[in-house]
């Protein structure tokens, strides 16, 4: 040691301290805990982000493919009304619930993004092709979650019969509509978008 160089105690024993394994556990257990929390926050915020951005009408339409759907469905009440209240694509094509709501997204990810990639209904002629199918996949998912799509906005509950002319109102007594096993998309296909031809 160097002469005149006197060592402090409490510095020595603070570098003896850090050389043991302990005391970086003292420490990085609590900073890995908070880089873990922080990571959890952003992970969160840009999942969300990224589920309200892709529930926006302008991501829906942003495919040139979606083009004649947002066409039909501008002529609708669905999109313009009385009451000023507009339905958009995702109220109508996603669930609101957390899992369903990614069962969709995780569905539409590895099913339309291949398909938008090779072009399988890039112009209007392939889409009315394929219109049919397209429209049955729909149908069929509304009938087997019991239309719950439909039910966000519209219940039996908060229909006044009344108001509705005699067929509907025959049609919406919840009773009748349960015995027969119906559920809104059976009497209601083509409401925001054209019948495809021949259905």
């Amino acid at each position: 040691m160097p002469e005149g160089h006197s060592v402090d105690k409490s510095e020595a024993h603070g570098h003896k301290l850090w050389r043991k394994p302990r005391a970086w556990w003292l420490v990085g257990i609590p900073t890995g805990g908070f880089l873990m929390f922080l990571a959890g926050i952003i992970f969160w915020g840009g999942l969300h982000t990224a589920i309200e951005v892709t529930n926006s009408i302008w991501f829906c339409t942003s495919c040139h493919e979606m083009e004649t759907v947002y066409e039909e469905y501008k002529e609708t009440l669905h999109y313009q009304n009385a009451s000023g209240v507009r339905a958009t694509c995702p109220d109508c094509h996603v669930p609101k619930v957390w899992g369903p709501m990614m069962a969709v997204k995780i569905r539409a990810t590895f099913n339309e993004l291949p398909k938008k990639i090779m072009g399988t209904i890039d112009t209007p002629e392939k889409f009315e092709a394929r219109r049919l199918e397209l429209a049955k996949h729909v149908w069929d998912r509304m009938k087997k979650t019991d239309s719950r799509e439909c039910r966000n906005c519209h219940s039996f509950d908060s229909m006044n019969l009344d108001e509705q002319d005699k067929s509907a109102r025959k049609k919406h007594i919840p009773e009748r509509a349960l015995e027969k096993g119906e559920t809104c998309i059976d009497c209601h296909k083509g409401i925001a978008h054209e019948l495809p031809e021949g259905y």
